[in-house]
């Protein structure tokens, strides 16, 4: 078996959510409840990489590893690079600390395909979308795949365009996992013009010619941007966890 580790990127000086780890979303901060479907998947090692205090306790609090890493890095898949660096892993999974809904199925699904292919560098998931609007919502990345399941772009835009009826669009699932010597050349590689101009760092792996698999499933997730990702997050978790429901 593959020596695994769940790495959780945390910062607190977020652009359009400053402190959001932080923020309190049924009783708890967000990064305990990204660390609890983390630490259920038992997989490997749970490891939180911040440059603030206040998540390392709130991390070590819910019972993950905590590292202190460098204060600027451009990237999530940059903090888990120098938090894994020199460590045996074989594969690293990367939950995005503003994944509150993740869940242990989908942890365990990302790794799956590295046991179909030894040469396979990096993974992901995705899942049909669900909302229409979500279509033209540049918050919301869609991902178009090939017929061996692997990804050939991903877009904020309309991808594929529904100039025709028919086609399934998938939105992309922001959790991936890597093999740990392409972890560390992966925040090394020189960045794409459609990467920059999207904002999608995953583009540069495609750019350079690697392969990224896409698991496709019911891995439905909201990745929490904004305070009204934070209330969708939190009725969706007082739905699923009957013990959060408010009292009638």
């Amino acid at each position: 078996m593959p020596n695994i580790a769940i790495g959780i990127p945390a910062r607190f000086a977020s652009t359009r959510f400053p402190g959001k780890p932080l923020a309190m979303l049924c009783g708890q901060p967000m990064i305990a409840h990204v660390v609890r479907g983390a630490i259920l998947a038992d997989i490997g090692s749970v490891i939180v990489a911040t440059d603030d205090q206040r998540i390392a306790d709130a991390a070590s609090a819910a019972g993950a590893g905590v590292f202190i890493s460098a204060t600027h890095h451009n990237s999530g898949s940059e903090r888990l690079a120098e938090a894994f660096a020199g460590t045996d892993v074989d594969i690293v999974v990367n939950v995005q600390g503003d994944e509150p809904l993740i869940e242990a199925a989908a942890i365990r699904a990302v790794v799956r395909p590295f046991a179909k292919n030894a040469a396979l560098s990096m993974a992901t998931l995705a899942h049909p979308l669900q909302r229409e609007d979500d279509l033209y919502d540049a918050n919301v990345v869609k991902v178009v795949c090939n017929a061996k399941g692997n990804a050939m772009y991903f877009s904020r835009s309309a991808i594929p365009f529904p100039r025709q009826a028919g086609a399934v669009t998938l939105q992309h699932v922001g959790l991936y996992a890597y093999r740990h010597a392409f972890l560390m050349q992966y925040h090394g590689l020189t960045d794409c013009p459609a990467g920059r101009s999207e904002q999608l760092e995953q583009l540069k792996v495609l750019h350079h010619g690697y392969t990224i698999a896409v698991t496709t499933g019911a891995f439905h997730s909201i990745g929490v941007d904004t305070a009204e990702d934070l209330a969708r997050a939190e009725a969706v978790l007082k739905r699923r966890d009957g013990k959060h429901s408010a009292t009638p």
